[in-house]
């Protein structure tokens, strides 16, 4: 295995569009990487260039030790998934997993000691004699991954694997990958614009935006910190509520007179941006102690949580709170702060301060 170091790397496109926007990334050896990102931002075209399947107009990529930026895709030693399975229609599973080693020119048993090995890991057995047009959209995704782990590469690279299954197969095709990750100790990098994806797989997880990385970080460090407004508004269902507030009497003010407890060093004298999670704050009745008055807009029920949408001080808040609770439409209520220090963010570079 190895890991992956991204430099410098910039991709401008001859018509002057820029994809990627000198990034740098670096994956450990055996890691879960996941590049996080809307559409366009340049995680799949970043991809790509790990690959060898883009050449990129500047930087410099490496696999383990070596310098990759004229290898051709072959001799990187790596495995791709895609989004569409890319099944050879008229063989078997069997051969289809076994097409790579046999371009290889491996010996026969080699090659059928590699496929029972993969069909074992990824579930394949009573599936070898079935072509693809007989395999369900999960199967297919099964043996596009087992196609891949064959080779014993020293890197995966997996570009949006899951879209089109629905959201009970993608679950468990998460289970899946991150249980296969974790059995082959692999270097893997894994691209989605899917949070839920990201934040269950990664063991650290990229944000990208408008070709640029906009934080790296553990899951939970890019929840509880994001390191900008465009990250502190794409992490997280419901997202966080991003709050105009100054530092006032010791506290943060915002929306409604809500107080908020200042983190450390937080500016004082000019306008920021508080980011409030939704579960960092209370739907309460009327008047209640540090309170702010409010008025509920919607409330959707989720079996094991309602959120709540408050409109206080002319702004929307969602708020997350236990089935429970019981406030209808247009009904009188209290906000509340009831977590720890929020992020502060500057509302004209967008970055956080505090």
């Amino acid at each position: 295995m190895a890991g992956i170091e991204v430099t410098a790397l910039h991709k401008r496109y001859p018509d002057g569009t820029v994809a990627v926007d000198r990034v740098d990334l670096s994956v450990g050896d055996g890691e879960l990487f996941v590049m996080l990102g809307p559409s366009g931002c340049g995680k799949t075209t970043t991809l790509r260039a790990m690959a060898g399947l883009e050449r990129q107009t500047s930087g410099d990529i490496r696999i383990g030790s070596t310098l990759v930026n004229d290898l051709p895709p072959a001799e990187r030693d790596i495995a791709m998934v895609f989004q569409f399975y890319a099944l050879y229609p008229h063989l078997r599973t069997r051969d289809n997993l076994a097409f790579p080693l046999r371009a290889e020119g491996l010996p026969e048993k080699e090659v059928r000691a590699r496929v029972d090995e993969a069909a074992r890991m990824m579930q394949l057995g009573p599936l070898l004699d079935r072509r693809p047009s007989r395999l369900s959209g999960g199967e297919q995704q099964r043996v596009a991954l087992a196609r891949a782990l064959v080779r014993r590469p020293r890197a995966f690279l997996m570009d949006e694997p899951l879209t089109n299954l629905d959201a009970e197969l993608r679950a468990d095709m998460r289970t899946e990958i991150k249980h296969l990750q974790a059995e082959l100790g692999t270097t893997m990098v894994y691209v989605t614009h899917d949070q839920v994806e990201a934040m269950s797989l990664g063991h650290r997880i990229a944000i990208l935006n408008k070709g640029r990385v906009e934080q790296v970080g553990t899951p939970l460090e890019v929840y509880d910190r994001p390191a900008s407004l465009f990250c502190a508004a794409f992490i997280g269902s419901p997202p966080m509520n991003l709050l105009p507030v100054e530092v006032a009497e010791g506290a943060l003010r915002g929306t409604g007179g809500l107080s908020l407890v200042p983190p450390a060093g937080v500016p004082r004298g000019r306008p920021l941006v508080a980011g409030v999670r939704p579960e960092a704050l209370e739907v309460t009745a009327p008047g209640e102690e540090r309170s702010v008055p409010a008025r509920v807009v919607s409330a959707e029920t989720l079996g094991d949580e309602i959120i709540y949408v408050l409109s206080s001080g002319g702004r929307d808040v969602r708020v997350r709170m236990p089935p429970t609770s019981r406030f209808g439409p247009d009904a009188p209520v209290g906000l509340r702060h009831t977590g720890g220090p929020p992020p502060v963010y500057d509302p004209t570079t967008e970055e956080l301060v505090a």
